[in-house]
Formats: C-alpha cells, structure tokens, sequence
C-alpha cells in the first residue's frame, strides 16, 4: 500500500474521517458521489474506495491524493480468488489503511451494497447508505444484490435516496430515510450562458444542435434518438459521454448523429452553451424507473431549454413547473424539441428560464451536503444514545 506523503489526518486534527465505498470510478463522470465528496473533504479527511482490480499481481491498495483533498483509494487484488474471497482480501486492506492512517474514529458511506462484505473489519461511528440509484434494476446486476441491500439497511443508521420515487421505494425498508435529489453547481453551468468557445469537434457542426451528455447506457433511449434523427434530418446530435454495457454498434448511425466521446466536467458548460435543445432521451425501462438525473438542473442553469421523456423525478417537480417539455415517443418527443426551437428568443422563452432560476436558486450542493451531515449528525446522536442506554 503506497500512502501520501502528506497524510489527510494532519489536516484535519480533530475530525473523523469518512471512508466511501463506491461502484463508480472517482475518474468517471463527475456525478453525485464526487459532487459530494468534494464538499466533505473541506471539513474531514475522506477515503474514496473504488471497487477492486484484479490482475497478476499482489495485493495492495493504490492511494492517491486529489486536489480537492478527496484521498482515492483503488485495492488491486491478485486473480483467480472466488468472490468471497476477493472481498475478504480487500476488506484486509482496508484494515490496513485504517491502522496505517491512524483513523481512531471514522464513518462509512456506502454506495455499494454488493461490496458490504468487504467492510468486515471496519468499525464506524455511523453508517450511512446512499441509495442513488436502484442497482438491482440495472443490466447485469448480481442477484445477491438485494439480499446485500437488506444487510445495508440493517446496519445502516441513516439511509439517503437519490430521488423522491427512489425514497417511495426504501421508506418503508428503514426508519430513517430522506431524500436528497440531484443537485446543481449553479455558477459552474451558467458558463454556457456567456461562452464564446465552441469546442473544436463541436465547433463545425450546423444548427440546430440537440445535445446529450451522460453515460450512455441501456437507459438511453437508442431507437427514440435514431428515429427522431432520421426524420430531422437538418437537426444535429450531439451526444457526449462514455459507452457503457451496451454494444457500440446498436447505436444509431446517421450523417446528423454526433459522439463525441467523454468530456470532462469543466468542459461540459462550453458544450452545452453551443446546443439550442437540452435532450434527456431515456428510455423508460425498470433500469429508469428511480432515476434523478443530475443533468436536468444543470441543464436549466445552462439556459438551455429542455426536452425529456416522462422519467418520474423529471416530471416531479420540472414537468410539474413547466421548466422542462416532458414528451414519450417519437411524435411527442419531436414536437416537444421543435416547440423548443420555435420558442428561442421569446418572452414566452424567457419566462421560462426566469421561473427556472427562481427553482435553481433554491438547490445547491453546497446545501445538499450540509443538510445530509446535519441527517449524520442526528444519526450519531442516536447511536450514542442507545449505546447509553445499554
């Protein structure tokens, strides 16, 4: 295990930590755990442990200090170990860590219920599930994953849900649930507003532009935007992000259908400051059903107007305020996106975006965070008093 030169307890004297187990990549798209974790590594040193590499080699724990003071943790652990036995490789690393970073006190913030078992040696002061996403509804997710879940719920002190149909879902699996929908960095998105620097693989293409970004998953809705696309043929595509458990080629093809691959998130206002239509083109399958995607706010704090189909924590509260066209199926889908372009310019269009930075004014991620470890906070009050108790 390789640890910073700079330990992150040095900067923080008198604040636990707070070890993250997460399924997705720090290195991945910039989505909610990193929005999160950011926050949190202003006031506590914090471990972001990603699932694990398997390869030739030893065990041991890459670890790497970002420059938001996030500390990423990557166990690489040696191939061909049964399941259970990876996990119990790793979670002797992670003990490792602990006693190698001197941590007396920590919590845990879980994203990932199918690697609970490789918390085993961990004792945290509280444990808190953030359920962003229904994991289990996803392609190729494990069947063990909910009889993870239910583990995670029993010891969970707090749980937290990325959305409201999310928290419809698990309010009843826990006593202490709270929904934390998707939020926005307002001010990093506004960006596209005054943008002069139309990216160079975007700079070419005519307009109208209706762009995308995101993973690019079974959630994308391929044949709504191939179908879309072949009868638009002067509208343009364009679509950004990584390609992910589905096959490259089912993909649509067509001269008026751009990828342009995955971007970084400082990037993405200067994209999205070049599209005259915000798309959220998902398909509304078991693997959408509790979605909350981040990008609906950040679209609106673009200025861009958006086109999306009936996800739930869509319509609820942007459909509901007319801030965003909720359309499913090619036809609606369509006429949503030329009533969009229609609308550009108008004071009907600047209403809108008037009513919708009114909504944004109250979101922040700044405020989500506090408010979480506010939950935390209570969680902690809790245990102790049981522990008085005993």
């Amino acid at each position: 295990m390789s640890v910073p030169p700079t330990s992150t307890m040095t900067s923080y004297p008198d604040a636990p930590a707070l070890l993250v187990l997460s399924h997705l990549r720090w290195d991945f798209v910039f989505q909610r755990p990193q929005h999160l974790m950011t926050r949190a590594a202003r006031e506590r040193p914090v471990y972001y442990i990603e699932e694990p590499h398997f390869g030739d080699w030893e065990d041991h724990l890459d670890v790497r200090r970002e420059a938001c003071g996030v500390t990423v943790c990557a166990p690489h652990i040696q191939q061909g170990h049964s399941p259970a036995q990876s996990q119990a490789r790793t979670a002797r690393l992670l003990a490792e860590l602990v006693q190698a970073e001197r941590l007396a006190e920590y919590d845990l913030w879980v994203y990932t219920p199918m690697e609970l078992p490789v918390t085993a040696g961990l004792r945290p002061r509280v444990t808190v599930y953030d359920c962003m996403d229904e994991l289990a509804n996803f392609r190729g997710a494990p069947p063990e994953l909910r009889t993870r879940e239910a583990r995670l719920f029993r010891q969970a002190d707090v749980v937290f849900t990325g959305g409201h149909r999310l928290y419809e879902a698990k309010c009843r699996q826990h006593r202490n649930v709270h929904p934390f929908p998707s939020s926005v960095d307002t001010a990093h998105f506004a960006q596209a507003r005054t943008t002069r620097q139309d990216p160079e693989d975007q700079a070419g293409l005519p307009r109208p532009r209706l762009g995308f970004y995101g993973v690019i998953d079974e959630r994308f809705d391929i044949d709504l935007i191939g179908e879309v696309a072949r009868r638009q043929p002067d509208w343009q595509f364009v679509l950004i992000g990584p390609v992910v458990k589905i096959n490259p080629a089912d993909l649509p093809r067509a001269a008026n259908i751009h990828y342009l691959g995955q971007k970084s998130y400082a990037e993405l206002p200067h994209y999205l400051g070049g599209w005259d239509v915000a798309l959220l083109p998902f398909a509304l399958n078991e693997a959408t059903e509790f979605i909350s995607p981040t990008k609906t706010p950040e679209y609106l704090a673009g200025g861009v107007p958006v086109v999306s189909t009936g996800i739930r924590d869509v319509i609820r509260p942007y459909g509901e305020l007319d801030l965003v066209r909720i359309a499913d199926g090619a036809d609606a889908f369509e006429a949503a996106c030329a009533a969009a372009l229609r609308e550009a310019g108008t004071p009907a269009a600047q209403a809108r975006q008037a009513r919708a930075d009114e909504h944004l004014s109250q979101l922040s991620w700044d405020v989500t965070w506090q408010a979480m470890q506010a939950q935390m906070n209570a969680a902690r009050r809790v245990v102790l008093a049981e522990s008085a108790d005993d």
